[in-house]
């Protein structure tokens, strides 16, 4: 029953071959890059947070797991919360200094935004 889940095959026309198989495409996440490639922007955002303050980290080129590895060391130094997803890190608060300081530290060309 599983290999006959009809909500992943909704762009896939009828066919009448009794050996048709139907095969997902798979996303290729790409490669993360060397932290000294990396050029990640550190910003405060304020939208649709309900007047809170976020640290946002923008620009990160890599895996989804990488990705969680690093906004995890960045919370965990800030010792707050936060989420990393869809290559963006969130870290609450206003830590815009300290997260570029750390960024630093750990090899990665960050910069301060707004």
């Amino acid at each position: 029953m599983a290999d006959n889940d009809w909500k992943k095959r909704l762009g896939v026309v009828y066919s009448t071959d009794p050996d048709f198989s139907y095969e997902e495409e798979k996303e290729q996440e790409p490669e993360t890059l060397a932290p000294s490639a990396q050029r990640l922007t550190v910003t405060i955002d304020r939208r649709n947070r309900g007047g809170k303050q976020v640290t946002l980290v923008s620009g990160f080129v890599g895996t989804e797991e990488d990705l969680s590895e690093l906004g995890r060391k960045l919370k965990v130094k800030c010792g707050v919360g936060g989420s990393a997803k869809n290559g963006e890190i969130t870290v609450q608060g206003d830590f815009r200094d300290k997260v570029t300081a750390l960024l630093n530290e750990m090899g990665y060309k960050a910069k301060r935004g707004n």
